[in-house]
């Protein structure tokens, strides 16, 4: 069901069938925010693993904002707020351990999310590991800084060896930091979580899903 933050955004709120959870957990989406793909992945993660799942948009009140604009309007978006959010997404499924995922914008406020001290797994797609240029602006913050505010060592990330998001040298640094990094070979940009992408890799997305959630239950 939809439900509305304390800060007004928009969220996304599933629980398992069997009722209500001690375990939640929180997704953030891409770049494109909340939309049939993330609302149907909620039901699905709150389906197969019994869990409160919460996902809330990116960009409150500019939903209708283009890809290339969403793009743009990055270095507008605020660590302050997006955080705010993520913690109280996770309040709202009203589990005391939540776990967080996201791909691609929101892999890198998963890592962000670390600082926060609310999360016990972080679980980041492809998230970039430095505020990609076009993306700086004074609310955005290092994620690499994030991280050592927090346990580095409850982050598993997927990425791809071929995602100029995320190059290898800046994979290094996050390894380096202490997270734990599972690397794919040959994998672009998105090749998890949109089926219709056509970076979409079958048997890479399933096995990628299986070390996230087993994470995620650790």
């Amino acid at each position: 069901m939809r439900i509305e933050l304390p800060s007004g955004t928009s969220a996304e709120l599933v629980g398992p069938a069997a009722g209500p959870s001690d375990r939640g957990l929180v997704v953030v989406p891409d770049v494109m925010g909340m939309r049939p793909l993330f609302d149907d992945l909620v039901v699905r993660l709150a389906g197969e693993q019994g869990w409160s799942v919460c996902a809330f948009e990116l960009y409150p009140g500019r939903e209708d904002l283009e890809v290339a604009d969403r793009l743009v309007a990055g270095a507008t978006l605020d660590d302050d707020r997006v955080l705010g959010d993520a913690v109280a997404a996770a309040d709202a499924t009203g589990a005391d351990t939540v776990g967080i995922l996201g791909f691609c914008m929101g892999g890198m406020y998963v890592l962000k999310a670390v600082s926060t001290g609310r999360f016990h797994r972080h679980c980041p797609f492809y998230g970039m590991i430095h505020v990609p240029e076009q993306w700086r602006g004074p609310g955005q913050g290092e994620p690499l800084d994030h991280l050592a505010a927090g346990d580095p060592g409850s982050v598993l990330a997927i990425i791809g060896t071929a995602d100029a998001w995320t190059p290898p040298d800046h994979v290094d640094e996050l390894e380096v930091a202490g997270a734990t990094v599972v690397r794919y070979e040959g994998a672009e940009h998105g090749f998890v979580h949109d089926a219709s992408r056509p970076a979409h890799r079958i048997d890479d997305a399933a096995d990628a899903w299986t070390r996230a959630l087993a994470w995620l239950a650790g």
